[in-house]
């Protein structure tokens, strides 16, 4: 299994650790690469400036994704590390090379689940292959010593009473480690699950697109794909509120009760027998069936 240590500011760091959420946004403000260092599930680490040379913490590695810095701040919120938008904005202003005045510009995010933060006493001290010239990070592989070793000294630190809640019983031997998604994180997955398009109309204006649970996360409909339909704002109170629904072909259902309740609906209605206009790729992110058959049999009002 590899492991990443990202450079991080201290500020970052601290204010995550103060709040404790269930994921974080790595966000890297001048980034246009793909991130390859890791696979879903691996560990992404945080290493503070020189001259502290020490990891922190880290959290296990979901998703590289490019988004407006607006739709960055909607999605994550505090989980950037900031406390308002005006602060996030600032950040970024202070590491980008490029004109400060463009329109809402495009920050690289790399989503972080089940984070975990480290008292200073039980930080660690980078590995001795770290050199001084690393800007971003490096990657190191359990199947080295010094990999092994970094590992052992996470888990250790997990295991030992510090305020990680649950996660330290998961990290064994090395392993991929299956990501508990938080919102953030079930958001960006459903959105290029669905090609950033919406699965009804194909509206692809992103600031208009809401990731939908079919089953509610409030009752107990999990932060995964297969929970989730990409939809534009509109249909997706129409899905929440029952008056459209998705059958177990894929076929969407328009209720009678938007003509009933509102006189209208003619827009809607043309949905009706339609499949969706476009479906995940992956068989793991599509629509749930089992799903799909509770939203029909306890919201759809038919």
């Amino acid at each position: 299994m590899r492991i990443f240590i990202g450079v991080t500011d201290e500020n970052w760091y601290k204010y995550l650790k103060s709040i404790q959420p269930d994921e974080v946004n790595f966000w890297q403000p001048n980034s246009s690469k793909n991130f390859k260092a890791l696979n879903q599930g691996e560990l992404f680490l945080f290493k503070l400036h020189a001259p502290k040379n020490y990891i922190v913490g880290g959290g296990v590695f979901v998703r590289q994704v490019f988004l407006p810095v607006t739709l960055t701040w909607d999605v994550f919120g505090a989980k950037n590390g900031t406390r308002s938008l005006n602060e996030f904005l600032d950040r970024i202003d202070k590491y980008r090379n490029i004109q400060k005045n463009r329109i809402d510009p495009v920050v690289s995010s790399l989503i972080l689940s089940t984070p975990f933060f480290f008292d200073e006493p039980d930080w660690i001290p980078i590995p001795k292959s770290w050199s001084p010239n690393i800007v971003q990070g490096k990657t190191y592989n359990t199947d080295t010593i010094e990999g092994k070793s970094l590992y052992d000294a996470i888990k250790k630190r997990l295991s030992t009473g510090m305020s990680v809640r649950e996660e330290s019983a998961r990290y064994g031997e090395p392993q991929i480690i299956k990501p508990r998604l938080g919102q953030g994180g079930f958001r960006v997955i459903v959105t290029e699950a669905y090609h950033r398009s919406c699965a009804i109309t194909g509206e692809k204006t992103l600031p208009v697109l809401n990731a939908s649970h079919i089953k509610p996360y409030s009752m107990e409909g999990p932060h995964t794909a297969s929970n989730g339909l990409l939809l534009r704002q509109d249909i997706h109170t129409l899905f929440d509120r029952g008056y459209i629904t998705i059958n177990e072909d894929n076929v969407i259902e328009v209720s009678r009760r938007i003509k009933e309740d509102y006189g209208n609906g003619k827009e809607y209605y043309a949905f009706h027998g339609n499949p969706l206009t476009n479906i995940p790729d992956k068989i793991e992110e599509m629509p749930s069936q089992e799903f799909l058959l509770w939203h029909n049999e306890n919201v759809f009002a038919g």
